[in-house]
């Protein structure tokens, strides 16, 4: 296999080590992964919500505050409606806890069994039959224009919290809380379903704050030469609105004459009140009677810290300012301490709101959103609070899957935790995993959490069973589409899993691939790319063949009335010359850092692999190359078939146990005991009898040349 090592521009990585102050290991990965931009580096460097992007950013979110808790004013009913897959699952299990929290009347629903996915009209005129006067889509609706107007004509407003993509028409709903909308105004498009949801929780418990909607100002003046300088912002919503900069000398000018006068309307604070009020009568005079709060006594009392220090000293030591290409301002100083104060004044925009952000690690991760920007603190943050305690109902369910008191990754929620969610949704039972996420009754926890393993269980059996059976139909396929894509359709491919088949197929032929669930009058299908090919074009193409469809650049799904299949195959065929693949590239590894024998120092290994965690989408596993390790020890390991095997490598002055999966057969031909070899491996925690050792994972490796079983 090919091992590549990325040019590494040294002195960029020294600049980001002395900035940061990070490891020069840390800060040479960073650079090779080309993650050197502040703002990207905050989310590495930084674990606090206070760097949570606003969602009042979001254009709509006062309006969807305000239906909200206009709803609950006038005690409405109001209808959750999610999706079957785990964003869909977590989204709706967290606004629902989020609304019953705040007294509203709210009622859920999701797909089961054939229900085609997102908002129905059948599931509208139901709730209008209730009484319902509003309903949230979370993780769908955004292509739902005819169930959102049918709504309307029922007297019945929608809000649409999704992250799909949209499409040229948009649904006519009160207000769409999307990153993926141009106009959007979030400055971070690839939040998952439960992550808007997550934002629109926060906005709700500031909406409820004494602060909401109320405009008001900031102000820090200092002196200049025979001048003064003086800064001032308005905030809505903790957002600056309007910000102004003016150079002032005594005397010279009255208030009405400056641009201050909207700024001096307002509730004004600032820090340090009576340095602050002196300046300003020097300013405009003894007459001039404006009155400032000062912020500095709860500043003082909330952080210690801060006591005695300027705002000049402050910015000194922010630790906000290492992630800005320009320096901070004292008037940037103080809206950073400004919104630290608010936090910290409403529990429920910090602390307490940690406490959801388990779920919405789960489907971050489960939904393959990229772990960056803040992505990275949603998933760390909910890690976190999962290795803490987490709810009772995932308590349960780990308790099911024997996780309990294992110390949670990303990659246990992406390979157990998550498909046990997703299963009961594919398998057309997703209300079985909501209600053991809302469940308040331990012995309906207990029972819920073993359905969820069952049906997990029931459905890696039948994608088992049915890949030998499908793989002949696929290999024809591939051959008919001229080797770009692979479509297999079978009445004996279950509905639930054709994501997971699709995905299969993908990663077995290297290009797009399709399947599809035959039903009695319609076609359910999944679509995977590979190679780069952005399936939104496959669903633009075929538009006017699905009934509907939705997903993501690289996954999607669709629906079709069954004797349009041939339309769709016909379709395939004709847009063939339209797809485009990257060029298969030779198998390898991306090597993140070569690391000498002698410098395998498990503390600094150790420290690299928790500064990059969590892994998962766009922020892989860290891949380490180093030459002329030393095996001391070969042991054979495997449930039924000793097929792999566990090391002793020697580097340096530490022996370190590693792990070779599918190796066994290459012992005494490629390498042996007491053999020198090059290792290309990845790192892990090995957890045994509640002691944590780190673990080699070995990739790859090469026996040195010269070297022997004899160690010569």
């Amino acid at each position: 296999m090919k091992w590549e090592k990325i040019p590494l521009d040294t002195k960029k990585a020294r600049d980001i080590s002395n900035r940061y102050g990070l490891s020069l290991l840390i800060a040479s990965i960073l650079v090779r992964r080309g993650i050197t931009d502040p703002e990207e580096l905050l989310f590495f460097c930084e674990e606090d919500v206070r760097y949570f992007h606003n969602p009042f950013l979001f254009k709509e979110m006062e309006d969807v505050v305000d239906r909200i808790l206009a709803a609950k004013e006038e005690e409405e009913k109001v209808l959750i409606f999610g999706d079957r897959d785990v964003d869909g699952i977590t989204s709706t299990a967290l606004l629902v806890k989020g609304l019953s929290q705040l007294g509203i009347a709210v009622t859920w629903k999701l797909p089961m069994g054939d229900d085609p996915y997102g908002l129905t009209c059948a599931a509208v005129e139901e709730f209008a039959a209730e009484g319902g006067t509003l309903i949230v889509t979370v993780d769908c609706g955004i292509s739902n224009i005819r169930e959102v107007e049918r709504a309307s004509e029922l007297g019945i407003d929608t809000l649409i919290l999704d992250h799909h993509a949209p499409q040229d028409v948009l649904p006519k709903a009160l207000a769409i809380i999307n990153p993926k909308m141009k106009d959007s105004g979030y400055p971070f498009e690839d939040l998952a379903g439960c992550g808007v949801v997550a934002k629109v929780i926060w906005a709700l418990a500031f909406g409820e704050t004494d602060l909401s909607k109320e405009s008001f100002t900031l102000l820090n003046i200092r002196p200049g030469n025979d001048s003064y300088v003086l800064e001032a912002a308005i905030l809505k919503n903790l957002i600056v609105e309007d910000r102004i900069t003016e150079v002032l000398v005594p005397g010279m000018v009255q208030i009405d004459q400056t641009r201050l006068l909207k700024f001096f309307s307002k509730r004004i604070f600032v820090y340090d009140a009576k340095t602050q009020e002196r300046m300003l009568r020097k300013i405009f005079g003894q007459d001039a009677e404006i009155y400032l709060e000062d912020l500095a006594p709860e500043l003082e009392n909330q952080f210690p810290g801060v006591q005695g220090k300027s705002l000049l000293r402050l910015r000194e030591i922010s630790r906000g300012g290492r992630y800005r290409e320009q320096s901070l301002s004292e008037l940037d100083v103080l809206l950073n301490l400004f919104t630290s104060w608010v936090l910290k004044k409403y529990p429920r925009l910090s602390e307490q709101y940690r406490s959801i952000l388990d779920l919405v690690a789960i489907g971050t991760l489960s939904d393959m959103m990229p772990i960056r920007n803040e992505n990275r603190l949603f998933v760390k943050l909910g890690l976190r609070f999962l290795n803490d305690g987490a709810r009772e109902g995932i308590r349960e369910l780990l308790r099911e899957q024997n996780l309990s008191g294992k110390l949670l990754t990303s990659k246990d929620i992406s390979w157990q935790i998550g498909p046990a969610i997703n299963a009961t949704g594919r398998m057309g039972e997703p209300d079985i995993a909501l209600r053991l996420l809302l469940s308040e009754l331990p012995a309906e926890r207990e029972t819920l959490a073993t359905g969820v393993v069952e049906l997990n269980r029931v459905r890696r059996k039948i994608g088992d069973d049915l890949w030998e059976l499908i793989l002949p139909q696929a290999r024809d396929s591939f051959e008919q589409y001229e080797n770009k894509v692979v479509l297999v359709c079978d009445p004996r491919i279950h509905r639930g899993i054709t994501g997971i088949l699709a995905a299969r197929l993908s990663n077995f032929f290297n290009v797009p691939a399709i399947a599809c669930s035959i039903l009695e009058s319609k076609v359910v299908g999944s679509i995977r790319s590979n190679r780069g090919y952005r399936v939104i074009h496959f669903l633009e193409r075929c538009s006017d063949i699905f009934q509907d469809s939705g997903g993501h650049e690289f996954a999607a799904g669709f629906n079709l009335k069954r004797e349009d299949f041939p339309k769709l195959e016909e379709r395939l065929r004709s847009i063939l010359p339209e797809i485009t693949l990257r060029e298969e590239e030779e198998a390898g590894f991306k090597v993140d850092a070569e690391i000498p024998p002698s410098y395998m120092n498990p503390k600094e290994l150790e420290q690299a692999l928790e500064f990059f965690s969590p892994y998962g989408e766009e922020n892989p596993p860290l891949v380490f190359h180093s030459a002329g390790v030393q095996i001391q020890s070969i042991d054979f390991i495997g449930r039924k078939e000793q097929s792999h095997t566990r090391l002793l490598i020697r580097a340096g002055s530490y022996a370190f146990p590693a792990v070779f999966w599918n190796s066994a057969d290459r012992v005494g031909r490629d390498f042996s005991v007491n053999d020198h070899v090059n290792i290309v491996y990845e790192l892990n925690k090995n957890n045994y009898q509640n002691k944590e050792t780190l673990q080699l994972m070995i990739l790859d490796l090469e026996k040195v040349s010269g070297s022997d079983s004899d160690g010569k």
